[in-house]
Parts: structure tokens; sequence; C-alpha cells
């Protein structure tokens, strides 16, 4: 079967200029990839449109737009999301251009393409409260419900990313001196190391005499197994036993979040944190932030709850505002009100 100048572009793409001349993560590319695949998934529903028959030159303004308002649409992706994959497309299209003359003018259109834009909303969290209602849902007795518990414990514990925690290799953890911590790796390939509670390292022991009976320092800490073959455990796992443990814990508890999913806990952790008195600089450098800026868009502003307290800590008792003496029954009061309405 001949290949396309789609199918050469995409492969030359993601295998080699995305690694070697960009020099990025296998995360990056991923993500890169995930685009690709679902792309191909909309022209094959929505378009009929086989994989091996797609050509450059059908790849434009219209399709790609197309493609952005199905995301969103029909795979319910949120404008974050929807963004996240026009990014993807503009910068293969800035590759492209110069490859395949050709269509430069289909690849200006799709650089030229404005994000939706989006509200910036308040960083979504957990209580404390909510966070312990969720954690008692596994049970420990049950071995894959085990493996669970280990992993959400950390992941909450860390304040890591899903896919640092999944990128995880047995030498990565630390449990054998006064101060337990775990090496994580973030963004950048760059490693921090960050402490863990002794909760979460009870968790981890009992997780590690279940599943790690031989200690091979390189296998991955959390991974699934199919006829005998260890491989390494994906977001989707997570996200699916995440939402499962969510619903289970609404029935106990409605404070519980409709739609939970991995990032939640980081953000909760972060936020436990920055109330209970960590100063947000460090909070950015636990988190792996590279710009303080990133921290401070999603935590400094993000807690009412934190301001109502220090304005009443700062507020003395004396204040007429935690006072009675000035307050006015409005309802009662006829004649005041009839004066106010000029009725009087």
């Amino acid at each position: 079967m001949k290949k396309t100048d789609f199918s050469k572009a995409v492969t030359s793409y993601l295998a080699e200029y995305l690694p070697q001349t960009c020099g990025f993560s296998d995360n990056t590319i991923n993500s890169y990839r995930d685009a690709f695949k679902l792309l191909l998934l909309f022209l094959q529903e929505e378009k009929g449109i086989e994989a091996h028959k797609i050509e450059l030159k059908m790849i434009g303004r219209q399709i790609v737009s197309e493609f952005l308002d199905w995301l969103e649409n029909t795979r319910n992706a949120s404008v974050s999301t929807r963004n996240q994959r026009l990014a993807t497309l503009k910068a293969f299209s800035k590759y492209a251009q110069y490859r395949y003359p050709d269509t430069i003018t289909n690849c200006v259109d799709i650089i030229t393409m404005r994000p939706k834009k989006q509200e910036k909303p308040l960083v979504a969290y957990l209580s404390e409260e909510e966070l312990s209602v969720l954690l008692k849902q596994p049970n420990p007795m049950i071995l894959h419900e085990l493996r669970d518990l280990a992993l959400m414990s950390l992941l909450y514990d860390t304040g890591a990313r899903a896919q640092e925690i999944l990128d995880l290799r047995l030498c990565n953890i630390r449990m054998d001196g006064k101060n337990p911590y775990v090496v994580i790796t973030g963004k950048g390939a760059k490693t921090r190391n960050v402490p863990i509670m002794e909760k979460t390292c009870k968790h981890l022991k009992s997780y590690l005499h279940r599943f790690h009976i031989e200690d091979n320092p390189e296998e991955y800490l959390f991974y699934i197994e199919r006829k005998g073959i260890r491989s390494q455990m994906s977001i989707d796992n997570v996200e699916k036993f995440v939402a499962r443990y969510g619903k289970k814990a609404q029935e106990t508890s409605t404070d519980v979040p409709e739609h939970l999913y991995p990032h939640m806990w980081r953000h909760s952790r972060a936020m436990h944190l920055y109330r209970n008195g960590m100063p947000l600089p460090l909070v950015a450098e636990w988190l792996g932030h590279a710009k303080m800026d990133t921290t401070r868009r999603f935590y400094a502003n993000a807690d009412t709850t934190m301001k109502k307290e220090a304005i009443e800590k700062a507020t003395s008792d004396f204040n007429p505002l935690f006072s009675n003496e000035y307050d006015i029954d409005w309802e009662d009061d006829e004649d005041l009100l009839k004066k106010l309405y000029g009725l009087k």
C-alpha cells in the first residue's frame, strides 16, 4: 500500500523531528501522538475517510475547526484540551509547510487559527474531609484495591502529576532512613525529592510486600500484568478507578464532587499545604513548577475561605461588623422603610 504525504509527514514528525531535533520527552511526544489518533478517529467516524487515504491537502482550516468542535461536543473534551489539540496541529503545520510547500495555504490557515477563549475557573480541589471519605473506599484486603489505595495515597502525599507517579520505579522509593522520600522526575526531566508521610509509607510497604516480592530496582512501582508480562500502568487505569471510588464515596457524602480526576489530588495537597501556612514559593518548588507565576495563578487567589479566616483573625471583637449593637430590623421597622421609599 502506497504511503500518502500525510502518513509520511506524521511519521517523520513523531519519530524523528520531535525526539531528535526538538529533544522532546516521551510523555510530550505521546501527547502529540494522542492528538493525531483523535484526528484519525474523527476523519474515520465523521467523514468516512480511512487513515491510509488521508492526504495533507485534506487537512485545512475547516476540517480542523470541525475536529475541535467534535472533541468538545461529542467527546466532551474541555476547552483547555481542545486548545491543546489545536496547538499540536498548529505546531505540525509549521513543520509541514516547509517540507510540503504545495500545502502551505492550508498550513498557514491552521497556524493562524485562534484558541477558544475560556474562563479561568478557581482551581478545583477536595477538602480534607472529602479526601478522607475517598481514601476509605478501597478495601486493603482486596489486592487491586490495596494497590489503588497505595497509589492514591502517594498521589496526594507527593502532590505529583499522575504520570510522574506512574513513571516511578522501585529505585525511586527511599524508605530506609528517618526521612523517607521519593525521587520524582517532572517536566523537562528535572528531578525533585519529595518527602512522604508515615501513613503513606505504611500503605506503600503493604503494597510492596504483595506486589513486588522480587526486588527489581528498575521495575515500575505501579504496573499491570497480562499473561505474566508486566507493563507500566496507564493514566486511563488511574482515571477509571478514581471515578469508581468517587461514585462510591458520593453514597457516603454528597459533598464529594461528581467528576473526579487524578490531577485533583495534586491541587488538593497543594491547597491544603498553602492553607496551613506553607509559603507560596515553597509550594511552587514542591510542585515542581518552573515558574512562580504558574503557582500564583492557580493558588494565590483560589480560596475565599482563606481570605475570610484572615479577615476574621485581623478584626477585633469590638468591630461593628462583629457586634449586634448596630443591627437594624428592616422588615419590622415600617416607619423607616416608608421614609426610605419617600412615602412619609
